[in-house]
């Protein structure tokens, strides 16, 4: 082989190289584009859910801030209704105690602790905490407690017949149920029972 020849084998040679790597290079490119896009979609997906779980999160803290603001007094206002409790009793109390019956101020003493029970339920009512009318009304269980059943023919059967203690709602929040109770057909036992008297 003559070195004209030796040069033009290593031309053609050193040119089927370049060829070959721009060739390669060339796959590579169309490879890195698949990924690059690829990528891209990837990217943007993550993206897409990384801003969907901040805006979940960011009405979750809204109805948290809104939930303290409403309910944050919850436990100071069920706590509060004994007082409201104490008072009524203590009235009932002074109202059927023979002895204080008879004192002359007893009336002027009742009308001051039935104001301090008005301002107690004014102030009750203007932060949202309202009594729950329970007699007469079906038995519901979110809003009532049984306590007893009563046998009455008169009454709807699990209607609410009797309030034992009143219940209270704070905005639409359960403070405390109403213990009541529920009205039951009387039994056809006790119903012969009392036809024979």
């Amino acid at each position: 082989m003559s070195e004209n020849d030796q040069k033009k084998h290593d031309e053609l040679k050193s040119e089927e190289k370049e060829i070959k790597k721009a060739s390669e290079l060339g796959e590579k490119i169309e490879k890195d584009d698949v990924s690059i896009e690829e990528k891209l979609k990837d990217t943007e997906d993550k993206l897409l859910r990384s801003l969907a779980e901040i805006e979940n999160q960011r009405k979750r803290f809204e109805k948290e801030i809104k939930d303290a603001f409403e309910y944050g007094s919850f436990n100071f206002a069920k706590e509060s209704l004994a007082i409201l409790d104490n008072l009524q009793r203590a009235k009932e109390a002074i109202k059927n105690d023979k002895i204080l019956k008879e004192n002359k101020d007893l009336d002027k003493f009742l009308e001051n602790i039935s104001i301090v029970e008005k301002d107690l339920i004014s102030i009750f009512e203007k932060n949202n905490i309202k009594k729950i009318n329970s007699l007469g009304k079906s038995f519901d269980p979110n809003l009532h407690q049984a306590m007893t059943e009563i046998e009455d023919n008169d009454s709807e059967p699990g209607s609410v017949v009797q309030e034992i203690q009143p219940g209270y709602m704070l905005g639409e929040r359960l403070l405390r149920p109403a213990l009541v109770g529920v009205a039951k057909k009387k039994s056809s036992k006790n119903h012969e029972k009392s036809e024979k008297k």
